[in-house]
């Protein structure tokens, strides 16, 4: 079906309202206000609104903001909780160790960083762009590209909207507008729709190692008064996860008497019975965990995949026409479980690029001087320290924990701030499950509704919303890999792995098997996309403002 769309030209156009794209646009503004100039910025977002698809921890590092703007507590940023102590504990069934200060790994610091809500600190980020001029766009999903003739990206088009679930366009039907710039920025989060089809065609990752990927679970809980102690950060390793399987926990008051807490679980788990979720629910009721929330309330809950490999594993971050930042590049500081300030850094970086090369008169060219800016900045000598992480726990938690140690608290003390050795990684994080036969089942506990929980319920507390009558937004190579692959040698792992229930199987009237996706539950984490073994699922963009709309998240 051949349609017909309009056009609108800008001088840079942003993919991705979070921090990194935010930060971009803020910073081309304000070059273009400090020289007198008109740079014309655009953000698509395809959330309902700014914030709406934005999960985080959150403890803030502080440092790219002040850069970015360096009076922010004026202008009423929501950073309101500073860190006020910090717990490490590694947790066995019943038992919780916790690491004393003086042994604390720097990594696990916090002086001087914030517990935030990154999605109310991005609204406000919206609120600095669009009062300096920045066109925002919610509810408009980049779907597709656009080349010029010499195959340097031009910009993209939004999703068609009213296309029913035949294919076919409804009564509500609207094309797709394309956004034309001189230079496109994306920042769509770890695992982009489209980052990840640019990494390929413009061989970005090449001589890279594989980028390693983990999903987080997190949910907000307003908790009895007596038991807030603002500003306390908790981090966990061990139980529930086994000794193998890179993962663990986060637990973080905020002020008002909320915490928000979370797992983490390496998407290169090798047992295909393993559930993120289920790993979550039974973390809270750990002793050490379960004393900050018993008795509370569950206000939200969400789930989003995480870029871990690093630097390592960082692509080329330019390309003609345009560039990555943020998690859509895997900026992320693993072993400081922190990506917003890298994000806001990134984005600033390349917005600088953007701005010089616009106002040279260039186009569609790629923007060298955003990669050497990050080379000669404090973040990538940050990375430098961490780039070793998550690959010494391919060898296990105590390794990892030996060597965390060894990177983070002994070489720091004898002076030597980059680690003189670097760890390799070889297999992409879909290549690490083991046959159904070969590995122990895991029993779950059932849901008591009030500490643990199901999925159904979770999602409904995401605020998901998809319109039905439209195109699945995930697909399948081949239909019939789920049931003869996926099912027979793995035991069906999606159905687990997917921490929304979008993924089950259920039995036809003749007895046989089928994948049934219930896409209308999807939050978007993208964990499909990276851990389906087969690569058989594709994750594409639904209409513009579905998914979760989440709140203080």
């Amino acid at each position: 079906m051949e349609i017909e769309r309009e056009s609108m030209e800008y001088d840079v156009v942003i993919v991705g309202g979070g921090p990194a794209g935010l930060s971009a646009a803020i910073r081309i503004k304000q070059l273009a206000a400090s020289k007198g100039q008109d740079v014309s910025v655009v953000v698509l977002e395809k959330g309902s609104e700014v914030g709406a698809h934005i999960l985080s921890g959150a403890v803030m590092d502080p440092i790219a903001l002040n850069e970015l703007i360096p009076d922010w507590k004026d202008k009423g940023a929501p950073l309101n909780q500073p860190v006020t102590r910090d717990e490490a504990l590694f947790l066995t069934k019943t038992g919780a160790t916790k690491t004393p200060d003086w042994l604390m790994p720097d990594n696990f610091h916090n002086a001087g960083c914030y517990v935030i809500s990154l999605g109310n600190v991005v609204r406000w980020l919206g609120q600095q762009a669009e009062s300096l001029g920045v066109e925002i766009f919610p509810g408009f999903a980049a779907a597709e590209v656009l080349y010029d003739e010499h195959g340097a990206v031009k910009g993209v088009a939004t999703g068609n909207m009213g296309i029913g679930k035949d294919g076919e366009p409804t009564e509500n039907f609207q094309p797709g507008m394309e956004l034309h710039g001189k230079y496109t920025i994306f920042a769509e989060g770890a695992r982009g729709h489209l980052g990840k089809q640019l990494i390929e065609r413009f061989k970005l990752d090449a001589g890279r190692d594989p980028q390693s990927y983990a999903i987080g679970i997190k949910e907000l809980w307003e908790i009895d008064p007596a038991k807030a102690q603002p500003g306390l950060v908790v981090h966990a390793a061990g139980w529930p996860l086994d000794k193998s399987t890179y993962g663990g926990g986060f637990l973080y008051h905020l002020e008002g008497n909320k915490v928000t807490l979370g797992f983490v679980v390496g998407l290169n788990y090798e047992n295909p019975w393993l559930s993120p979720f289920e790993e979550m629910q039974r973390w809270k009721t750990h002793p050490a965990i379960r004393k900050h929330i018993e008795g509370g309330k569950r206000l939200s809950y969400g789930a989003r995949a995480i870029t871990a490999g690093g630097l390592l594993s960082l692509p080329k971050t330019v390309f003609p026409g345009g560039a990555l930042v943020g998690c859509e590049a895997g900026f992320l500081n693993a072993p400081r479980i922190k990506g917003s300030h890298a994000a806001i850094k990134t984005g600033m970086m390349c917005g600088e690029a953007a701005f010089e090369a616009v106002a040279a008169g260039r186009k569609q060219d790629e923007l060298a001087a955003y990669p050497a800016a990050f080379d000669a900045s404090w973040l990538r000598k940050e990375l430098e320290q961490a780039r070793n992480f998550k690959q010494w726990f391919k060898y296990g938690l105590t390794v990892g924990s030996i060597m965390t140690g060894i990177e983070y608290w002994l070489l720091p003390r004898l002076g030597i701030k980059r680690p003189p050795w670097t760890i390799h990684r070889t297999k992409a994080d879909h290549l690490y499950l083991k046959p159904a036969d070969q590995c122990p089942k895991i029993d779950y506990p059932k849901p008591d509704g009030k500490l643990t929980f199901d999925r159904l319920s979770s999602v409904f507390v995401s605020n998901t919303n998809h319109e039905e009558n439209q195109p699945a937004h995930l697909t399948l190579r081949n239909a019939a890999v789920p049931v003869a692959t996926n099912l027979a040698k793995f035991a069906g792992p999606e159905s687990r792995y997917c921490p929304a229930g979008v993924y089950e199987f259920v039995k036809n009237d003749d007895g046989s098997d089928r994948l049934q996706i219930n896409a209308q539950n999807c939050v978007h984490c993208k964990t499909c996309d990276i851990k389906d073994p087969t690569q058989n699922i594709v994750w594409i963009t639904p209409e513009g403002g579905g998914g979760p709309n989440y709140a203080g998240m």
